[in-house]
């Protein structure tokens, strides 16, 4: 009985498909993770691969993969650290460059039960404003859309002593949510969300006061799932995610 069960149990194993075996794994930055989700939910769909992400700061998403974690596709908030994975020599790319797959945009963002006036560049002038949150401009992408913004408007100096610095965007979104801080400078993905939306208000930075944040990809070098890596990224790159992307608040690139 035992002899005929293990050759039947190894040709199960050996024809089960990959991807039911080992999930795909996403090293993504902190502002997807109000946006990538469902879009795993339907990539899953479409093409029977299972993804799952890791949200961190692309800094400290890019130091994992560069020390060898695990990861198959990096989805960067800019185009830096995705660059810097690939100079190390652990992203797989024709061209030594990053895939740009969307831009972001910054706000600032405030409880509706405030006791500040309405959100605006006005307000990061006000005396009143005591605890500003931005992502930590070391790690976050967004962090130094922040600080660029705020150096911009010559009001970095003045701030700093109030200023609420988190590991990662969505922390950021936190602080301010739990009135940890008074207002925060954060993503729009974050601003979109239903709980932030149904909580705050928001009004967009102006995009000529920080540079673009663009946001890059690489496959890490080390996966053991190219093809499935490739078929997301394209996959990401489709008309009908872009614009899905457009309606949680990154700007499409197509």
């Amino acid at each position: 009985m035992l002899k005929r069960f293990f050759p039947a149990l190894l040709t199960v194993l050996l024809w089960t498909p990959v991807h039911a075996q080992m999930p795909l794994r996403v090293a993504a930055a902190a502002d997807l993770e109000p946006v990538l989700p469902p879009l795993l939910v339907q990539f899953e769909r479409q093409t029977g691969i299972h993804a799952e992400a890791t949200y961190q700061a692309s800094a400290v998403l890019a130091t994992q993969i560069e020390n060898g974690a695990p990861f198959d596709l990096f989805l960067s908030a800019d185009l830096s650290f995705p660059q810097r994975v690939i100079d190390a020599g652990a992203g797989e790319t024709a061209e030594r460059a990053p895939v740009l797959y969307a831009r972001g945009t910054l706000v600032l963002w405030e409880r509706k039960d405030s006791n500040l006036p309405p959100p605006s560049l006005a307000l990061l002038r006000d005396p009143k404003l005591k605890r500003l949150a931005i992502a930590n401009p070391e790690r976050a992408p967004y962090g130094r859309a922040a600080v660029a913004t705020l150096e911009s408007l010559k009001l970095y100096d003045p701030l700093k002593p109030r200023l609420v610095t988190a590991e990662n965007i969505a922390q950021a979104a936190q602080f301010v949510d739990s009135g940890n801080a008074d207002a925060g400078l954060i993503s729009l993905t974050s601003a979109l969300t239903p709980k932030l939306s149904a909580s705050g208000r928001y009004f967009v930075i102006p995009h000529d006061l920080y540079p673009p944040v663009e946001q890059g990809a690489v496959i890490v070098r080390a996966t053991r799932q190219p093809a499935a890596s490739h078929k997301l990224l394209d996959f990401l790159l489709s008309a009908p995610v872009q614009a899905e992307l457009a309606k949680s608040g990154l700007t499409p690139v197509k």
